[in-house]
């Protein structure tokens, strides 16, 4: 891994040392903005707040792993042509940290997960790393909205009004979403608001409704999980008679399915509750190809599995 992470630095100055990663080359200029974001979240908010004015590519698509993602020769390069990036940060993308720092001198680079007020973010327990997955609240994630508005009103200022009401629309609808999030997960009673899933991606979800979460893994994938810590979840759901648990559509489901396994061993039956889009959204064109399609799915297939 270290190897492929070197080789693909060197590429990267490579690229730039070859006049790639022009920044503002279409602002202004008739042209629509080469937009690059990492995951399809932030796809999501800069292609409405953009509208026709861009074009948009996601590096990680659906069923990908942002935690484990390691980036391509081509994806630099698509990286030194964009006009401006997007990314979450807070460590969501640990294995391109260094890219985007090489990076950012040459094209604006923001990572919009860290617009998040600090008093406002989760940090784990006994360590200084905050959860970087806080487009789980949706009033959390109105800051994220607001950065990508002001970054693409500072490369092209002509658009900055256009860009601003595509803003406000959009965190229109993050503000339904949250009502219709709150009145569907009341029908759950309280002794049953526990979320126990494959890794801990929904923590701003449990601080926003109400909800015990547990994750067998950290707030990384890439973070190992140990006999104690399968056990430990074991007990959780035996001790509170929880008969469900959920996958992830970006996460093997080996290590859900030794904790299944394991409350069977003492007798206690669980059964999946089914799957939750959390690193990851769904297919292109789909419903939960939307951050609304996908936000929407989490909540109905929760309260479905719980109530």
């Amino acid at each position: 891994m270290k190897r492929k992470v070197t080789a693909i630095l060197s590429g990267l100055t490579i690229v730039l040392a070859a006049g790639c990663g022009q920044g503002n080359s279409n602002s202004g200029d008739g042209e629509p903005l080469q937009i690059m974001t990492t995951t399809a979240q932030i796809g999501d908010i800069a292609e409405n707040v953009a509208g026709d004015q861009a074009e948009i590519e996601t590096l990680m698509g659906p069923g990908v792993d942002p935690h484990l993602y390691q980036a391509s020769q081509n994806d630099i390069q698509k990286l030194a042509d964009a006009d401006i990036i997007f990314y979450n940060g807070l460590h969501l993308e640990g294995n391109l940290v260094k890219v985007f720092e090489e990076i950012k001198n040459d094209v604006p680079t923001i990572a919009v997960g860290e617009n998040v007020p600090e008093e406002e973010l989760i940090t784990e327990e006994g360590g200084n790393s905050s959860d970087p997955h806080v487009w789980f609240d949706p009033n959390r994630w109105t800051y994220a909205v607001d950065e990508v508005a002001a970054g693409l009103a500072e490369l092209n200022e002509d658009e900055a009004g256009t860009y601003q009401e595509n803003a406000d629309e959009y965190i229109s609808m993050l503000e339904e979403l949250d009502q219709y999030a709150d009145e569907k997960l009341q029908s759950i009673p309280e002794e049953s608001r526990i979320l126990v899933t494959a890794h801990d991606a929904f923590g701003y979800f449990g601080d926003a409704y109400g909800f015990e979460v547990n994750g067998l893994q950290g707030l990384s994938t890439d973070s190992e999980y140990s006999v104690r810590d399968v056990n430990n979840l074991v007990s959780l759901l035996v001790e509170n008679d929880i008969k469900a648990v959920f996958v992830e559509s970006s996460v093997s489901e080996r290590a859900i399915n030794a904790v299944i396994k394991g409350a069977a061993d003492q007798g206690h039956e669980v059964s999946i509750g089914g799957e939750l889009y959390s690193d990851a959204m769904g297919e292109a064109g789909t419903e939960e190809g939307t951050y609304e399609g996908m936000f929407r799915h989490n909540i109905d297939t929760i309260t479905s599995s719980l109530k």
